[in-house]
């Protein structure tokens, strides 16, 4: 319609004024419409800012699920990167929106990215404290070896785990969810694969050294607990007989079978019996 062309063209001479185009605009504003519109109209919908940002990572810094869907839908790449070499998944994820990290999740973004800080998705969600959206995020079969640090740079002094930046932050829900997380491809009903909690970062520190000299919320000593109890070892007992007939390396357990289970190796057991779980688990200490 007439108006619309009116719109349109007002909205795309922004872009020689300010180097941020009318995409741009329509994307940090979350006006749907429009995005929809200057889609049709043939716009980029990768186009640049003077940052290096898409209209896709503006987006997703504001949390603008309907835009980015409309996006996503009008062919943006997930995993461009910005100058800073944010892709969209950074920014959603340090501001812990949710539903948008989901969305970039499902068209293929790739969570182990790391930005010019050297740090992931998961290292944002977890250094800011945004539970949910770490939660989701461990919930990728690629972020396991993120837990433990690899795939770092041995000389870049900021090196560290997603538990360190937590811990530094005094982030309690966080710190649960990344030592109690459930892994994905672990071929047990009983098993939850958490981050070692006694893995150094490159200053030689522990998560619980961190908490010592950084932490002062009110959360601290519960952490520091969380974190002791985590480094010391479970005593499980078999409640059911387990054995994988196609597996002849699998772990094979008798009803009763006492089993001493240390989370160095990152592995855990529930501390209660499941409908099809094979153990029970108390602390030893």
């Amino acid at each position: 319609t007439h108006t619309h062309t009116r719109i349109l063209s007002g909205c795309l001479s922004l872009h020689h004024n300010s180097y941020f185009s009318a995409l741009h605009h329509a994307a940090l504003s979350g006006t749907v419409e429009l995005l929809s519109l200057l889609l049709e109209a043939q716009a980029m919908v990768d186009i640049r800012d003077v940052n290096g940002m898409r209209p896709l990572h503006h987006a997703a810094w504001q949390g603008k699920a309907d835009s980015v869907l409309v996006l996503l839908r009008g062919g943006a790449a997930v995993n461009l990167a910005s100058q800073d070499g944010q892709v969209p998944l950074h920014l959603a994820a340090q501001y812990g929106h949710y539903e948008v990290s989901e969305m970039l999740l499902q068209h293929q973004s790739n969570p182990c990215l790391m930005n010019k800080m050297k740090k992931t998705p998961l290292d944002l969600a977890c250094e800011f404290g945004r539970v949910k959206v770490a939660q989701l995020l461990l919930s990728s079969n690629m972020v396991t070896s993120l837990l433990e640090g690899e795939g770092r740079d041995p000389q870049d002094s900021a090196s560290t785990t997603p538990l360190h930046l937590a811990a530094r932050n005094g982030h309690r829900d966080v710190i649960r969810s990344a030592i109690l997380h459930e892994e994905p491809s672990c071929r047990f009903d009983t098993c939850i694969a958490g981050v070692n909690v006694n893995t150094r970062n490159t200053y030689n520190q522990t998560a619980l050294d961190i908490v010592n000299q950084f932490t002062t919320s009110g959360a601290s000593t519960e952490i520091k607990q969380m974190l002791r109890d985590a480094s010391g070892s479970l005593q499980v007992r078999a409640v059911k007989d387990y054995w994988n007939l196609h597996d002849p390396t699998a772990l094979n357990l008798r009803a009763g079978d006492l089993v001493v289970v240390s989370v160095c190796v990152c592995v855990f057991l529930r501390c209660y019996s499941t409908t099809s779980g094979a153990v029970t688990a108390t602390a030893m200490g």
